[in-house]
């Protein structure tokens, strides 16, 4: 979606991953909080399914190209002989900049 763009850095592309996971994080985070109060409103339930697919859709891009952002997006199935969750820069730690 946001890889391989032409003209762009590696590193715009990793920031505008970074960008869209933030807004399609908050949409399902307010979304679970709206369905707090709402447990049966099926739009809003609709709603929150699609945004949150999209968000792990995105997150698993993310974890291909430059690492798990979460315990949750490692792939626990690779044969790789190194654990890359604590070998890769974390976002918070300038990951991303």
């Amino acid at each position: 979606m946001y890889a391989n763009k032409p003209g762009m850095t590696q590193a715009m592309d990793r920031k505008k991953l970074m960008k869209a996971i933030h807004e399609v994080s908050f949409a399902v985070v307010e979304m679970t909080l709206y369905l707090d109060t709402h447990p049966y409103e099926t739009e809003a339930i609709r709603y929150f399914n699609h945004y949150n697919k999209l968000k792990n859709k995105l997150e698993k891009e993310y974890a291909a190209s430059y690492g798990p952002l979460t315990i949750a997006n490692v792939d626990g199935d690779n044969n790789d002989r190194k654990w890359k969750w604590a070998l890769e820069e974390l976002p918070w730690r300038g990951g991303c900049a």
